[in-house]
């Protein structure tokens, strides 16, 4: 159990999903709250539709959480109160993607938060600006060979180029719309139709790495910190995706010197744009994703290697509060 903190309690909002569809046994975000609980500091837990304006304040309606270790019964709620964000010291952002427009009308309501002092990790401003799969774009000579483009000519042009392809749109998580087109692939027309809605959405396609075989790795950065433990995402047979929503099985490493060089270079910049908790995802030492919405895999790499990374991240939370 984590140690109780030596700073004032701080009172955090948890914006997530549903509590009693999380999974018990892997969820990222109850990690957190454990660990913020262990620490002293109170909890309060919304949904985004709880999230409010009027006359330009930032108002929710929250309910007080107490969380357990108890898979039987790891939560309970108190009533649902009205009050203004500023009754809360820190807002923890954990919805899940999609980011479609409830999530992007979340992020401008967060605005108010951080404008009336509150600190919202990740910051919303950032998450709207870093697309997890265009952000890594910024670091295109980390990548493999990769285009942006809603047109069938480029990517038909890139496949040939390239000959083994993958291609996703960019609003997906945990492995959805993700196709593997080589260039003898009798569905490219069909996929291309699909994902691109008939030349009109912008997908990525990039060079397919054969070494997903050994694991689509996930890097954990903490207010630019890099975890030296990654969880290899290990595709099932006959699967292109390592995604553990895809099925593709978990196995904690540590960070390799090439990853952990990568993990530098993206590190610094994620902390200067306020995005206090990022998952680096690597294939074969290139870069795939930035994820900066709620990252997971928090419990997976505790579990097999023995940190803490939910409270290294509370730590940090305290220490930015305090500054």
């Amino acid at each position: 159990m984590s140690q109780q903190s030596n700073t004032k309690p701080l009172n955090i909002l948890v914006v997530m999903d549903p509590i009693e569809t999380v999974n018990y046994k892997k969820d990222s975000t109850l990690a957190m709250m454990w660990s913020a609980s262990d620490r002293g500091h109170d909890l309060g837990y919304c949904q985004i539709h709880d999230l409010w304006l009027d006359r330009g304040e930032l108002k929710v309606d929250a309910q007080k959480v107490t969380v357990r270790r108890d898979p039987q019964d790891f939560y309970s709620l108190e009533d649902k109160v009205t009050q203004p964000i500023t009754d809360y010291d820190v807002v923890l952002m954990r919805k899940d993607p999609p980011f479609n427009m409830r999530f992007l009308y979340s992020t401008y309501m967060l605005d108010h938060a951080k404008k009336a002092g509150v600190l919202v990790v990740n910051d919303p401003q950032a998450i709207r600006d870093c697309n997890e799969k265009l952000f890594a774009t910024w670091f295109s000579d980390l990548m493999s060979p990769t285009i942006v483009t809603s047109k069938q000519s480029h990517i038909r042009e890139f496949i040939a180029e390239q000959q083994d392809v993958i291609v996703k749109p960019l609003d997906g998580m945990g492995g959805t719309g993700i196709f593997r087109l080589t260039a003898d692939s009798p569905n490219i027309g069909a996929t291309l139709e699909m994902l691109t809605e008939l030349e009109t959405l912008p997908i990525m396609a990039q060079r397919y790495l054969p070494e997903i075989k050994e694991g689509d790795k996930r890097i954990l950065i903490v207010d630019g910190e890099i975890v030296p433990f990654s969880l290899a995402r290990i595709p099932t047979k006959g699967e292109t995706r390592g995604n553990l929503a895809a099925g593709g099985q978990g196995v904690a490493m540590p960070v390799t010197e090439v990853e952990m060089a990568v993990a530098k270079k993206v590190a610094p910049i994620v902390k200067e744009k306020g995005l206090m908790f990022v998952g680096l995802d690597v294939i074969g030492g290139k870069i795939t994703e930035i994820n900066v919405t709620s990252p997971t895999c928090i419990r997976e790499i505790n579990d097999q290697c023995g940190t803490d990374i939910a409270t290294d991240l509370i730590i940090a939370i305290e220490n930015k509060v305090k500054s």
